[in-house]
């Protein structure tokens, strides 16, 4: 795992399993490598093009938040319920820390250096690619699952219960953005 990536997801860590921690990071290595978008990109552009040109928060700040939610709700569920509807923390936290890597190469930007849907984006958004991209750098289907699941793709299959953990706390943290009432 490069510091470079660590700098990026120190969350990283909370993964027990140490090939799924390095799998996770070498998928983010190589979102990085086939991506126009660098890690300076990821702290300013925003996390989502659906609100608008004037969102502040950043790429990196919305998916982090993602994981901490997932990882916080995941172990009160594993509190709470125990062997009933147990939740793979390990799963979880790469899931979380990947569902949106495919966005590094739906998004390219502009010649103002603002994101903007690139053209491979327009034919397979990031539930796609991001699975291609774990798929390639050796995460289980449970992971991959998750990723393909996290967004409005998913709402056509059966998801586990890691995945839904990482959707609703995905849409949790994205909703409120799109349909906020201001008064």
């Amino acid at each position: 795992m490069t510091e470079e990536i660590l700098k990026l997801w120190p969350e990283l860590e909370w993964i027990s399993d140490p090939e799924l921690r390095e799998n996770s990071a070498r998928t983010w290595e190589l979102a990085l490598k086939r991506s126009v978008l660098t890690p300076a990109d990821l702290e300013r552009i925003p996390f989502t093009l659906l609100c608008g040109p004037d969102l502040k928060v950043s790429f990196m700040a919305h998916k982090r938040c993602v994981v901490h939610v997932a990882k916080e709700s995941g172990e009160k569920m594993n509190s709470f319920f125990g062997n009933e509807l147990p939740v793979n923390m390990d799963i979880l936290i790469s899931g979380a820390i990947l569902a949106d890597v495919g966005k590094l190469l739906e998004y390219v930007l502009d010649e103002d250096g603002n994101a903007v849907q690139g053209s491979y984006g327009k034919y397979l958004r990031h539930p796609f690619s991001g699975v291609s991209l774990a798929e390639e750098c050796g995460l289980p289907p449970e992971v991959c699952h998750i990723i393909a699941a996290h967004a409005g793709e998913g709402d056509h299959i059966k998801r586990t219960t890691e995945a839904y953990v990482v959707h609703h706390a995905d849409f949790m943290t994205f909703l409120p953005f799109k349909s906020r009432l201001i008064v």
